[in-house]
């Protein structure tokens, strides 16, 4: 098998979901560096569930079994979810989630002991180190690889709708950025991570790859990190855009809508019909004011640089997928993307918290207490 030619064909459009939470102390609420040891313990209770150390040794990966739809992907992850706290409460731990911590220093967050981890790090040297970042990641079936990069860069279209609704870190090493996502703007400075280029066919991309091991590049990282890429091995295209939310009610609203996203797209291409696209530059002018606005951005909406406002263009979104979510039957998660427009998104309720007390103390403790508030 050609590891880069080779699609693993989906029959289905299948979903897989992955989800990075934290370990806080409840008394410092600080990042605590026991990921391992939490982990361990679960496997040895429950050696089904599927957990994954990451990058950083404070970081749990929770991830589901190739799933028909988000409420059998969020069923999945409430039983990790729920097994891991138990553990944590054994071990006088909290749980967190959010695209980055409002003050953690990254200088004493360990990485993970992988040789991958350490070669980021080693080549990007100041950049690699300040990855205290953490998201969400969907895996869509899709059944041929001439489907791949179309559907990709229709879903680049949609970036900071993605983005918007799950932006979770507005706070850096104790200071507001004044960003919704911060994550977004950090994680791009690896070299290997950022928008994926426009490619317009699975040849292109077969190249590039081929370009990359001969460079060294994935010999350095392992991988191209993509916010939008192939996932060749698993015959999904892998939506990475979105930072990681502090429940699951809106982790459900998050994968419902990249889902939905996807399939619809994949619908059209069975139809005949052509897929949208914006321009490179639109894309990225895009994804600054998803990271920078949140749900206050106004968004280009077309080619002819039309505008409007990203709440208004989710709604018309939940509409036109709204045929797509009942035929998976996850309309109601689909419909939760109207519950963070009202609610306001993470980002809104942490700097909401900051503004009103000055220590991000108070904004780790709300977010950590959100994992359990806001159920499904």
């Amino acid at each position: 098998m050609d590891p880069f030619r080779d699609f693993a064909r989906s029959k289905d459009n299948t979903l897989g979901v992955e989800w990075e939470i934290a370990l806080v102390d409840p008394v410092t609420r600080d990042l605590v560096p026991r990921a391992a040891e939490v982990i361990d313990e679960v496997h040895a209770r429950h050696p089904d569930i599927h957990l994954e150390r990451e990058f950083l040794q404070n970081t749990i990966e929770l991830v589901t079994p190739v799933c028909v739809n988000t409420k059998q992907a969020t069923q999945a992850l409430q039983r990790n979810l729920d097994a891991i706290k138990e553990v944590a409460d054994e071990k006088g731990l909290k749980l967190w989630a959010s695209g980055g911590h409002p003050f953690s220093d990254f200088r004493t967050n360990p990485l993970s002991p992988k040789h991958t981890y350490e070669e980021i790090v080693n080549r990007t040297q100041y950049w690699g180190q300040h990855m205290l970042l953490w998201g969400i990641h969907c895996h869509v079936g899709i059944s041929h690889e001439d489907k791949v990069w179309p559907i990709i860069n229709a879903v680049m279209t949609k970036y900071p709708h993605l983005l918007a609704i799950s932006a979770s870190s507005p706070g850096w090493d104790g200071i507001d950025t004044g960003y919704a996502s911060n994550r977004t703007m950090l994680y791009q400075q690896l070299p290997t991570a950022g928008m994926p280029y426009q490619f317009q066919n699975w040849d292109e991309w077969v190249g590039f790859m081929r370009d990359q091991q001969t460079s060294g590049v994935i010999n350095h990282t392992g991988s191209m990190h993509f916010d939008v890429r192939p996932a060749a091995k698993w015959g999904t295209i892998e939506v990475r855009i979105s930072d990681a939310t502090s429940n699951l009610r809106e982790l459900a609203a998050v994968v419902a809508l990249t889902h939905c996203l996807i399939v619809h797209y994949d619908q059209m291409l069975e139809r005949g019909e052509q897929l949208p696209t914006l321009q490179q530059w639109h894309v990225a002018e895009n994804k600054w004011r998803g990271a920078r606005y949140g749900m206050e951005a106004l968004v280009i909406t077309s080619r002819e640089t039309d505008e409007d406002w990203v709440t208004n263009e989710l709604r018309l979104l939940i509409d036109e997928l709204t045929p797509t979510a009942a035929d998976l039957d996850c309309l109601g998660e689909l419909r939760l993307v109207e519950e963070i427009i009202e609610r306001g998104a993470g980002y809104q309720r942490q700097r909401a918290i900051y503004e009103r007390t000055g220590d991000w103390k108070d904004v780790v403790d709300a977010t950590c207490a959100e994992m359990w508030d806001l159920t499904l």
